[in-house]
């Protein structure tokens, strides 16, 4: 019995080191592996740092494109190629919209100044959504601009184009691989009565400048005798569309 007694001892002694040895090393491994993961996450979670790389390397695209349309441009001309664009906003078969002049307006967008007291004691910013300018904002903006028959537009630095999109985080505009603080200004150029007409005609307008009584978010309207619109990058080949079919 004694024998018997010293084997089961040591059974349970072996057992429980090989425990002690397992629950080691699986500790050990999540804790690296938690390390990694911290590692990675305090990398990557870094939001402006990731903006500010990719607005950085957006504008060295940009760059590129330019120095490629130009040499684009120059070899259609040499060639007998080059035709001339239908409209301010049309790039015909060339890869730049051409610099426009004309009397046009410009709006501006801005965030109330009321909205850094609407950030909580804990940081939270649930309350600040009335205070800032919204995508539908500019969105509704550019739509009555264009209803008001805007022949050709820029949000703050950019040619509006074909597929240009705006996008918002937070009151915070991003547009084209860019993105700007708060006040937005959109400009248009067409025929200023009617593009102001539009705009106060616009429903989300109207709800908007709702606020701003309210609450005092910025808007201002201005009229220009002579906007000016340098020439931007646009699409790089012609445009096609759906036809009806003739019978």
């Amino acid at each position: 019995m004694g024998k018997h007694g010293g084997r089961h001892v040591a059974r349970k002694s072996l057992a429980g080191a090989l425990s002690v040895i397992i629950v080691f090393a699986l500790a050990g491994y999540l804790f690296v592996t938690n390390v990694r993961i911290n590692r990675s996450v305090t990398v990557t979670s870094d939001t402006t740092q990731l903006l500010n790389e990719r607005s950085r390397k957006v504008t060295e695209l940009e760059d590129e494109v330019n120095t490629l349309s130009d040499k684009i441009d120059a070899l259609k001309t040499l060639t007998g190629n080059d035709t001339t664009a239908q409209n301010a906003e049309d790039a015909g078969s060339g890869t730049k919209l051409k610099a426009v002049e004309g009397p046009g307006v410009t709006v501006t967008l801005d965030d109330s100044p009321l909205w850094e007291s609407k950030v909580g004691d804990s940081g939270s910013s649930a309350d600040i959504n009335d205070y800032v300018v919204h995508q539908q904002d500019i969105e509704g903006v550019v739509n009555a601009l264009w209803a008001g028959g805007a022949e050709s537009m820029m949000i703050e630095d950019q040619r509006v184009t074909y597929n240009s999109a705006v996008r918002c985080v937070g009151n915070v505009l991003l547009l084209q691989g860019k993105r700007y603080a708060p006040p937005f200004k959109i400009s248009a150029i067409g025929p200023v009565n009617d593009m102001i007409q539009a705009l106060n005609n616009s429903p989300t307008i109207q709800v908007y400048k709702e606020y701003v009584d309210s609450i005092g978010l910025g808007w201002k309207v201005e009229r220009s005798d002579n906007l000016k619109f340098d020439a931007a990058n646009a699409v790089s080949q012609t445009l096609k569309y759906a036809k009806v079919k003739e019978s």
